[in-house]
C-alpha cells in the first residue's frame, strides 16, 4: 500500500510542477515594455489582428472536416452521441471559443450578415426546413469554399441517404431552392 501511495504522490507532485511551470513561462509580456520602436510594433499588431482570422477560419474548417462520419442524432452535440446541425456548429465553434446558439432559428441572426458570393471558410451557412412552403430556418452548415468557388459546407445531415456529418454542395441541389443567408462570426 505504501507503494501505491508513493506513486500517487510523486505523479501528484510532478503534475503541479509542469503546472507551475507552465504558468510561469507562458506569462504574456507587454509589447510597450519590450518594444523600442512604437510605429514598427504598432505595424506589427495591425498584421498579427488581420491575419488571425483567416488561420482561425482554416483551424474551425479543419476541425469541422475531422467530425466527418459522425452519426446524426436530433438534438445532439458530441461525436459521441451524435450531432443534429445546430450542435455540430455549436460544438465546432465551441472548441474555439465562439458562442454559437444551439438553435438553427437562432443562427440566422448572429454575427453579421454576408453576400453569398463573398462567403468564405469559417463562415455559418442557414437553409429553411425541407418542406417546400417553408420560410423560416430549419439547417445549419460551416462554409468550407473560398469566394468565387461554388458554395460547399460540412453539416449534420438528417436525410435517410447518407445521414451524419458530411460535406454538401448549394448549387445545383435542394439547398439552392432553402438558401437563407451566410453569417459570419469570425
Amino acid at each position: 500500500m505504501r507503494y501505491v501511495w508513493f506513486v500517487f504522490l510523486t505523479l501528484a507532485t510532478l503534475l503541479l510542477g509542469r503546472l507551475a511551470w507552465v504558468s510561469l513561462h507562458s506569462a504574456p509580456t507587454s509589447l510597450a515594455a519590450t518594444s523600442t520602436a512604437p510605429p514598427v510594433a504598432a505595424k506589427q499588431v495591425a498584421y498579427v489582428v488581420t491575419k488571425r482570422p483567416l488561420a482561425r477560419a482554416d483551424s474551425v474548417v479543419a476541425f469541422a472536416m475531422r467530425q466527418l462520419g459522425t452519426n446524426y442524432c436530433y438534438a445532439g452535440s458530441t461525436p459521441e452521441t451524435g450531432f443534429d446541425c445546430s450542435g455540430f456548429v455549436n460544438y465546432v465553434f465551441a472548441r474555439y471559443k465562439i458562442p454559437v446558439p444551439h438553435s438553427t432559428a437562432l443562427l440566422i441572426s448572429i454575427g453579421q450578415a454576408v453576400p453569398r458570393t463573398e462567403a468564405r471558410r469559417g463562415d455559418i451557412v442557414v437553409f429553411t426546413g425541407t418542406a417546400t412552403t417553408s420560410t423560416t430556418p430549419g439547417h445549419a452548415g460551416i462554409v468550407i469554399s473560398n469566394p468565387g468557388e461554388p458554395l460547399k459546407f460540412v453539416h449534420s445531415s438528417s436525410a435517410r441517404r447518407e445521414s451524419g456529418v458530411k460535406v454538401s454542395q448549394v448549387e445545383g441541389t435542394d439547398y439552392e431552392r432553402r438558401f437563407m443567408q451566410v453569417r459570419r462570426v469570425l
